[in-house]
């Protein structure tokens, strides 16, 4: 495929996360198992596929590439996307695409769904997605995606499948619902937006932002300005019941080594392991 934007993937548990985020540079993630993308700071060009994308706030490093996403889309003849934005953002967003659209002389088709924090969405029988608030400088918002099973109740387990299917006739609820939080995305946040949502600390995968990792960096002015530091990690380390603590957005005063360098002074055991540096 074409290269026109780094990539970097990581494998867990047969997911696979994939994008690049830096603070102020663009912001773009997607697991193509779940046929979802995160923020579109930049477009991949083999990002075009996925066809749903959720959108956590409307700073340009997280929404610029929409209008081209939506225009490759359509010049593939591919379907509308579904893009879920926060509620506030839907008439800017659609009247910034109507301006694209006259500049470009094409139709920009996509399916709008404004959320905000606490609505809950069926993505598919197996699939859930909740919305909750983040901490940010405008209104932005977190996303978890919930993996969705139907059980048969304990009550039920001797029964055969013949009993179990007359029940069912008879209008009997034999299984009850199980969810797993399987991946959460906090998008741009102070801390508090990770403490408001407690869930995203059990989701098995977290995707979210440390910003700043140096020591002489004010973290009131980091935290009014809607970012975490890596002292906010350490301060929550037993917390994060997460298998892969996914983190990325840093401020591009740091190159790679001096940021992995900087946590792993804080942070040697990298949260036993579970926490990986999206550098």
């Amino acid at each position: 495929m074409l290269d026109n934007a780094p990539v970097i993937r990581h494998m867990h548990d047969g997911l696979t996360i994939e994008g690049y985020s830096r603070a102020a540079v663009q912001t773009y993630w997607r697991i193509p198992e779940l046929k979802m993308g995160f923020d579109l700071g930049a477009h991949p060009w083999d990002f075009m596929g996925t066809p749903n994308w959720l959108i956590t706030h409307t700073h340009l490093d997280h929404i610029a590439a929409l209008p081209v996403y939506l225009a490759r889309r359509r010049m593939m003849k591919m379907d509308p996307p579904d893009v879920y934005l926060p509620d506030t953002a839907v008439d800017s967003v659609s009247m910034m695409l109507d301006g694209f659209t006259r500049l470009d002389r094409g139709r920009l088709p996509c399916n709008f769904i404004g959320v905000r924090p606490g609505d809950e969405i069926e993505i598919s029988r197996e699939l859930v997605l909740t919305v909750g608030k983040s901490d940010h400088t405008i209104p932005c918002v977190c996303y978890i995606v919930w993996d969705r099973r139907f059980k048969l109740k304990e009550e039920y387990h001797g029964l055969s499948g013949d009993e179990i299917r007359d029940l069912r006739a008879s209008g009997t609820e034999v299984t009850h619902e199980v969810r797993l939080p399987l991946v959460a995305y906090t998008g741009d946040t102070a801390p508090r937006g990770l403490d408001q949502n407690p869930d995203l600390y059990k989701a098995k995968i977290l995707i979210t932002e440390m910003t700043f990792a140096a020591p002489d960096h004010r973290q009131d002015l980091i935290h009014r300005n809607g970012h975490m530091h890596l002292d906010d990690f350490v301060k929550r380390a037993d917390r994060f019941e997460n298998e892969l603590v996914v983190c990325g957005h840093f401020s591009t005063r740091y190159g790679p080594r001096q940021a992995e360098k900087l946590v792993r002074s804080k942070l040697p055991d990298m949260l036993e392991g579970r926490l990986k540096l999206w550098l």
